[in-house]
């Protein structure tokens, strides 16, 4: 699963905000929230925000490994043919 706590951390180094990327930089509050919540978005936004940033991919998200017990992708177990 993609956790967003890198977002955060590089949003304020970055001295910005959810006000700023709202207001200034034109990111819909659906797109916030959406990170608020650890959904999904677009590479489209990924991109906007290293620009706004001037980071790297790395710098807002990580890839981990879902717990035991938690729900899974459909696509991390693949059928066999």
């Amino acid at each position: 699963m993609i956790v967003y706590d890198k977002f955060w951390e590089t949003m304020k180094r970055c001295g910005e905000s959810t006000y700023t990327l709202i207001n200034h930089y034109n990111i819909s509050s659906g797109t916030i929230d959406r990170i608020r919540k650890g959904q999904g978005i677009t590479t489209a936004k990924l991109d906007d925000f290293c620009q706004i940033f001037h980071c790297r991919v790395e710098d807002l998200i990580t890839y981990v490994e879902p717990a035991e017990g938690e729900p899974h992708s459909p696509y991390s177990e693949k059928s066999p043919k």
